[in-house]
């Protein structure tokens, strides 16, 4: 658990960059800061590490207040990724993602297989790419090194700043996807930072919408946010397409299926996809339908007609959303 009480952040020259925030970050959630730019959203993320220091309140991790820790020692439990990675140019992949177990004292061998286990783990083969230097890789590579080198020596807390804004549209989909499901076995307490709000309703438990002054607007379940904006500001940022921005954070509902009928489609889904994948995967295929797997077995049939009758029952609950 992750709270902030009453914490801001005011500057010598007056300059409010957050004010008086109250936030729960939930163990093992992946929680999501949103805003325009300067809004405090990066600030906030700096002064759980310590990176900047709070000016008022308290930021407390399991109950313990971090003004109480050694700065230096506490950003070693805390695992930071950044959107340009951060690794170090003279190293190779393999130290860099040691870096951290090594400057705990790990000795060589043990640094060395928890660095090739991290590289593994976030689909490099350590073997192929340990040697390497951070130049010689894509850039969608040298984030998936960022994140194993935050992960090294297993931190319960995970900070992320932009850490996927600095690559093209479809590496940013694919390291997403590689996130959330390194997120569902790792189970680590997360808190991100993004300037995207498709990006934060499909990544985040919970969302936080920062506006101007940092000030906190609103922080609920993407669903949530979507259906229901706090207020005025809330439903401009999140766009007047919020509901479609619903399709990405609702699920397939079996109800919605038709049985199948013995011809069971080309194309398929797993149960476990939003509307979103379903919708996507009708579009791809100019499919008028598409099957619906649970556990690679087809257990009925979606339709275009069945999206759209979910997504007009999900937004039921606000009949202002577009």
């Amino acid at each position: 658990m992750i709270r902030l009480v009453g914490v801001g952040k005011t500057y010598a020259d007056g300059t409010v960059a957050v004010q008086e925030l109250d936030l729960d970050v939930p163990p093992g959630a992946l929680v999501v800061l949103v805003g325009p730019s300067g809004c405090g959203k990066s600030t906030t993320l700096k002064m759980i590490n310590r990176l900047i220091e709070p000016t008022a309140g308290r930021i407390l991790i399991d109950g313990e207040d971090i003004t109480d820790s050694d700065p230096v020692a506490l950003r070693r439990r805390i695992g930071y990724v950044i959107q340009q990675t951060g690794l170090f140019p003279h190293q190779s992949v393999r130290a860099n993602v040691a870096t951290v177990p090594t400057l705990l004292g790990w000795d060589r061998s043990r640094a060395k297989a928890r660095a090739d286990e991290l590289l593994e783990l976030v689909g490099l083969d350590p073997q192929q790419y340990g040697g390497r230097y951070p130049h010689q890789l894509s850039g969608g590579q040298r984030q998936r090194v960022g994140v194993a080198r935050a992960l090294a020596a297993d931190p319960p807390v995970l900070l992320m700043d932009e850490p996927f804004g600095a690559v093209d549209p479809l590496v940013r989909t694919r390291l997403q996807d590689e996130f959330l499901r390194l997120q569902r076995d790792l189970g680590k307490t997360v808190v991100m930072v993004t300037h995207d709000i498709d990006e934060a309703v499909r990544m985040g438990d919970m969302v936080a919408v920062f506006a101007a002054g940092g000030r906190l607007a609103q922080y609920a379940e993407p669903a949530h946010l979507l259906g229901a904006p706090a207020d005025d500001f809330v439903a401009d940022f999140v766009g007047a397409s919020r509901g479609l921005r619903r399709l990405a954070v609702t699920p397939i509902d079996t109800a919605d299926l038709e049985p199948l009928d013995g011809s069971s489609p080309t194309h398929s889904v797993a149960v476990t996809d939003s509307l979103e994948d379903a919708l996507a995967t009708l579009l791809r295929q100019d499919e008028d339908r598409i099957a619906v797997t649970r556990d690679g077995q087809p257990i009925g049939v979606l339709t275009p007609t069945a999206v759209h009758r979910a997504l007009r029952r999900s937004v039921a609950v606000d009949p202002a959303t577009p």
